[in-house]
This record gives C-alpha cells, sequence and structure tokens, in this order.
C-alpha cells in the first residue's frame, strides 16, 4: 500500500514566476509598523509574498492569465497599506513555499498553507482564516463517494505538499488490503482538477473555500461536485515568515490585527463569499489548538 501511495506524478507550473504587484498605498500607513519591518524592506518599499495561484477564491489567476486575484491578495495589499508598502504576490508550486520562506527566498507565503505543528518547526505563522477539508467529484458523483472511508479501492489526485496527503495517508491506514487508495500528487491543484474532469481520478481534496468555490462557479460547476457537505480537520491558515524575522511576523500581525478591528478584514472575505471562515483574533502559531 505504501508503494500505491507513493506514486506521483510532478507537472505544470514551468517557467518564470508570475507576479501581481498591488497599487500604492491608498491609505495612511502606521509610521510605528513600518519602522518595524526589516531595513531591506523598508529601503525597497516592496514586501513580496510568494503564493500557488492555483486555489481560487484564495489565490488563482485572472482571465488575462497573468493577474493574481482572489481574498488573499486582497488581503495582502490591505496589509500593505497599513505597513506603508507596496506588495508583490509570486506564484510558485505549493510544495516549495515552505522552504522559501524559510531560506529567505520571499518575504512572506500566503497561500491557504494550514498552519500545523509540523510546519511550525520551519517557519512561524500568522493566522487569519480556517477552514476544513471537502471531497470534490465529478458532477452526478458516478463512483458513489460519500465520506473518507469510502475514498479506499479509489483514484485520488492531491496537490503535492498539501494537508490533504497526510489525511488521505491517515485513511488508507484502515482501508482493506484489497481496496487501497491509489494516490497521484501534482504540482498545482489545476493539475488535479484535470485528472478528475477527464476521469482519470476518482475523487480531489480541496480546501472548503476553494471546493465551494468550484462546485457553484458558472465555468466549473457542471464538471464537479461535493461529495458531501462535511469539512474534515478544519485548521488555520497561516501567512508563513521565516524564524529569523521575527520583527516581520510581528508586524504583519499587528497589522492584521488593525484590519480586523477596522473592518477592512470583513469587507474583504464578504467580497470573496468566505466570511464564515474568518478568525476572531489573530493569533501566532495557533496549529498546536486545531
Amino acid at each position: 500500500m505504501a508503494g500505491v501511495l507513493a506514486a506521483a506524478c510532478l507537472a505544470g507550473c514551468a517557467g518564470k514566476p508570475v507576479v501581481r504587484a498591488s497599487a500604492p498605498a491608498a491609505v495612511q500607513a502606521d509610521l510605528v509598523l513600518h519602522n518595524a519591518l526589516p531595513a531591506a524592506i523598508r529601503e525597497s518599499g516592496v514586501l513580496q509574498i510568494a503564493t500557488d495561484a492555483s486555489y481560487a477564491p484564495a489565490s488563482s489567476f485572472a482571465a488575462d492569465g497573468h493577474t493574481i486575484v482572489g481574498f488573499e491578495p486582497d488581503l495582502g495589499t490591505a496589509l500593505g497599506e497599513v505597513l506603508g508598502v507596496r506588495v508583490r504576490f509570486v506564484n510558485h508550486a505549493f510544495s516549495s513555499l515552505s522552504a522559501m520562506v524559510a531560506d529567505g527566498k520571499t518575504d512572506l507565503v500566503m497561500s491557504a498553507m494550514t498552519d500545523t505543528v509540523q510546519r511550525e518547526e520551519k517557519v512561524d505563522f500568522v493566522d487569519y482564516f480556517t477552514a476544513g477539508s471537502s471531497i470534490v467529484v465529478q458532477r452526478g458523483n458516478p463512483t458513489g463517494l460519500s465520506d473518507l472511508a469510502s475514498l479506499c479501492g479509489h483514484v485520488v489526485a492531491l496537490e503535492a505538499g498539501t494537508v490533504q496527503v497526510d489525511l488521505v495517508q491517515r485513511v488508507l491506514k484502515n482501508c482493506p488490503p484489497d481496496k487501497p487508495i491509489t494516490v497521484h500528487l501534482f504540482k498545482t491543484n489545476t493539475d488535479t482538477l484535470v485528472q478528475l474532469r477527464t476521469g482519470r481520478a476518482d475523487a480531489v481534496l480541496n480546501d472548503y473555500p476553494p471546493a465551494a468555490a468550484l462546485v457553484t462557479d458558472a465555468r466549473t460547476g457542471a464538471f464537479y461536485q461535493l461529495a458531501s457537505t462535511a469539512q474534515y480537520e478544519p485548521g488555520p491558515y497561516g501567512i508563513a515568515a521565516s524564524k529569523s524575522q521575527p520583527q516581520l511576523r510581528d508586524a504583519v500581525a499587528q497589522a492584521l490585527r488593525t484590519l480586523v478591528a477596522d473592518g477592512r478584514y470583513a469587507q474583504i472575505l464578504a467580497k470573496w463569499g468566505v466570511g464564515a471562515g474568518a478568525v476572531k483574533y489573530v493569533s501566532l502559531n495557533g496549529g498546536a489548538a486545531s
């Protein structure tokens, strides 16, 4: 069964990163927070945030194929306004993001990344959202999947490096020996959905907000539906920062608290229809509590 789970197909996401740069700050910045930023960010005036732009409505490409849009880019832009810097979102494979921020190759990561105890060993998190996992199937649910246990004996496509990979590994341990889950891993969520749409996979596991958006969007709803309304193992999304940059982490946390307090945070989530995932309090490294 371990051999079956290890089967991987890493495709896509090649070429130069695609950048989303925010407009100049539209509101007065908090000078104290601006001065608390690392010198390199203050001097450049740019805060670089890495994301995997294949996960609408969190972060995805607009119709032009270049601009990154979603509640994360909007929230990042608002954080930049508070901090007095421009924000640049850059697209990268999800599986590379933790290492990028830990190694200083990007300032932050904001990519529907669940804050977990394991990830906290490498990076720090500012938690900004909450979501669980959902099972996405073909419209009509031809294989009759209904819950995690029903995945036994089926092919599941997953994005590499996500919490859904660990979730399916735990489910696999309880499958009958003659009905293992066959897992194929891909670089982007878009790649997994192609597998499902073309019948090469029976299910894809996504966080609930992207899954709900997928099955209700007029462009994709004809192809996909949820196996059930269940959300499995809900946890916090975290903005990842290097453990060597506590001043950046703390400045971002305080800027997010400002957005929560003045209502801009709620407005951004409401715009994208994800207000149910709002956090009441901005915490650091909350994975242990989830």
